[in-house]
């Protein structure tokens, strides 16, 4: 399979290798002026199923829960418990769990959006949108942490590590400064965006490599590469749905590591 690929690519038969292009939608509609595209689709229908759920699983709620409440409470309470109590704490967790919940579905939903049949599509490879949501969640844990100890409390508590000689403070304060209150959204939405972006990719390049191979290249070699590839695009696939529900979680996870950071009374 890599020696017809590169026999392919060294003698130029018309093969184009996915790249960046294959992420740009065209305009769907237009509403009031702003051209919607299919990812801004995405992100509606996702808040919209997200909200039909909870709401479904919740409006005739019993002692004895049906299938459907048992689900709910069961995907509430997963992030209830191991992601806000366990890592904001018991006593300041519970205000933040609904934020936390609709945070990680809405993830999770958008990045299952890739393996769902005529969607196929992760809405988070979109950079600009992973970064919207970073910046979000960056309002939410600054806010937190300003409201808890004022505006240059918090700043000293993100900026000046305790038990460090004030020697090192022209050293360590802007460290501090930049990796804690400039850093963090830029890589909490770079890590969500980049493993989307490369999971997708990868996928269209064994989906279309394989079909160019069989239909194209032709012969024994190129037959069987392709479906060689075609089995890889299987695996990949699999290999996705676990990075969708694990990215997400990452995403919810680190975002309750940073709101607990942010009310702490030490650094």
């Amino acid at each position: 399979m890599i020696s017809a690929a590169s026999t392919i690519t060294a003698a130029g038969d018309g093969f184009t290798a996915p790249g960046p292009a294959n992420f740009e939608y065209p305009e769907l509609f237009s509403v009031g002026g702003v051209d919607v595209t299919k990812p801004m689709v995405q992100l509606v229908l996702a808040g919209i199923l997200v909200l039909a759920f909870f709401w479904m699983a919740s409006r005739r709620a019993a002692m004895v829960p049906g299938r459907l409440q048992f689900a709910g409470e069961g995907a509430y309470n997963f992030v209830r418990n191991s992601v806000g109590r366990d890592i904001i704490g018991s006593h300041d967790f519970q205000r933040f769990v609904p934020y936390l919940v609709a945070l990680f579905f809405f993830v999770l939903v958008n990045n299952l959006f890739a393996s769902i049949p005529f969607i196929q599509f992760p809405t988070f490879s979109r950079s600009s949108m992973a970064y919207a949501l970073a910046g979000l969640s960056w309002l939410i844990y600054n806010g937190v942490g300003i409201a808890k100890h004022g505006f240059v409390g918090y700043l000293k508590l993100q900026s000046i590590p305790s038990g460090v000689p004030a020697a090192m403070y022209p050293l360590l304060v802007p460290l501090e400064f930049f990796s804690n209150i400039l850093v963090r959204p830029v890589t909490l939405a770079l890590r969500l965006f980049a493993n989307m972006f490369a999971g997708h990719l990868l996928l269209i390049l064994f989906a279309t490599g394989g079909l160019y191979l069989v239909s194209e290249y032709g012969g024994a070699v190129g037959v069987i590469s392709g479906i060689a590839a075609w089995v890889m695009a299987i695996l990949v696939s699999f290999l996705e749905i676990l990075v969708q529900f694990l990215q997400a979680y990452v995403f919810v996870l680190l975002n309750a590591m940073y709101i607990q950071g942010a009310l702490a009374d030490e650094h």
